[in-house]
């Protein structure tokens, strides 16, 4: 007989396939029995936080928080920078026509306009345009230059920020 060969019960050699499937029948009853039970529980809860659960406090919220952008100057204000910040995202659309587009707030007094200088161009997978803008108060008016870019389908964050002459 060589050796290693395989017989059934019955002394009769067996095939290689019936041989496989034995050992892993084997290998599988062996194993089976022998893996590590898992539990996982819950542990009890710090009672500080369970009182803030209970009081309906909001939970903390992690990640990261996304700084102011930079805008036209320190004294446009929340609403003055919301109408520039339209005014730009119009101005140098890469669909637009390239004309200055105005915004202004009667409350505030500050007016201004973007100009697109220039057309748009990709840069590290940004699509970018550089532009003037003018920052009109009742006491200063000032211009500003700068670029724009912004994802494909994001929105427009300002680099290279620079005042220029005041008028």
């Amino acid at each position: 007989m060589r050796q290693g060969a395989c017989k059934d019960p019955r002394g009769t050699p067996v095939g290689r396939a019936c041989r496989l499937v034995i050992g892993a029948g084997l290998l599988a009853l062996l194993c089976g029995c022998s893996q590590p039970l898992l539990v996982f529980r819950q542990a009890p809860e710090e009672p500080a936080r369970a009182e803030a659960a209970e009081a309906g406090a909001e939970p903390a919220v992690t990640g990261s928080i996304s700084k102011r952008p930079s805008s036209f100057g320190p004294d446009l204000g929340e609403e003055d920078w919301r109408r520039a910040r339209a005014a730009l995202g119009v101005a140098l659309d890469p669909q637009g026509n390239g004309r200055p587009v105005k915004w202004d707030n009667p409350e505030s007094g500050l007016r201004g306009s973007i100009n697109p200088t220039g057309l748009p161009y990709v840069a590290n997978d940004l699509i970018c345009r550089d532009f003037l803008a003018s920052v009109i108060a009742p006491e200063r008016s000032r211009f500003v230059r700068g670029t724009g870019c912004k994802p494909s389908g994001g929105s427009w964050e300002l680099r290279h920020l620079r005042a220029s002459r005041s008028a």
